[in-house]
């Protein structure tokens, strides 16, 4: 087993677009807001290159059989991306570069057998290691975003835009909690409920991640408002 040819382009297109942004980005800019309420700019780079360093937790957990879980703990977690957020425009830049070329080293280096190893996710989800660069993937893409310099959800591969809805409707399913919605995207639709919503991908994505208001789709009634996936 091997991660998937798919799911490794994903990542691989996201991180590049992780950089644009980071260039776009003046040291002036990284202290502003983000897309997500209460998180600045950095707050966001900051947790992406955590997330990275927990990617490769998880794949030294599949390389070396040894239990490595992602985070320590959720406040170890949260207390990071405080820190990092609070560095030097030069350092948080550093801090990002870094984390990802560990990531690029720890999938470059993982044995082909160890994509099968079975990992757990900070969520508690167990998942074989070649579902890792997918949950990368995701992260970078919505997350670039996030960072409003200049890259949105059209931006974003259909294909991806697509799997992010999936795995939204997934986590809703899991907690027994989706929305009384039948959602519309071209030939592709998600849910069975009696608010039927059509939109364009990227505008079905925006608004089914709490990016957006949902201006823009058409609705039978009433829009509910989604919290922010993050």
């Amino acid at each position: 087993m091997t991660a998937p040819t798919e799911y490794l382009d994903w990542w691989r297109q996201g991180e590049e677009h992780l950089g644009t942004a980071l260039g776009r980005l003046t040291d002036e800019e990284l202290t502003g807001p983000s897309l997500l309420s209460g998180w600045t700019r950095a707050h966001v780079l900051a947790h992406l290159a955590g997330n990275a360093d927990a990617m490769v937790n998880l794949l030294t957990w599949a390389r070396t059989g040894v239990e490595t879980p992602a985070y320590s703990s959720d406040e170890a977690r949260d207390a990071h991306i405080a820190e990092t957020a609070a560095l030097s425009p030069l350092e948080l830049r550093a801090a990002v570069l870094a984390a990802t070329q560990r990531l690029a080293g720890a999938v470059r280096d993982l044995p082909e057998h160890a994509w099968a190893a079975q990992v757990r996710t900070r969520q508690g989800h167990v998942l074989p290691a070649a579902e890792l660069s997918w949950l990368r993937a995701r992260e970078v893409w919505v997350h670039t975003v996030d960072l409003d310099a200049g890259i949105g959800f059209a931006d974003v591969p259909d294909d991806v835009l697509a799997a992010v809805v999936d795995d939204v409707f997934r986590q809703w399913d899991a907690r027994d909690a989706v929305p009384d919605v039948a959602l519309f995207a071209g030939d592709r639709e998600w849910g069975t409920g009696a608010l039927a919503v059509a939109g364009t991908l990227p505008e079905v994505a925006a608004w089914i991640t709490g990016r957006s208001d949902g201006a823009g789709l058409q609705a039978d009634g009433p829009l509910p408002t989604l919290a922010p996936w993050a």
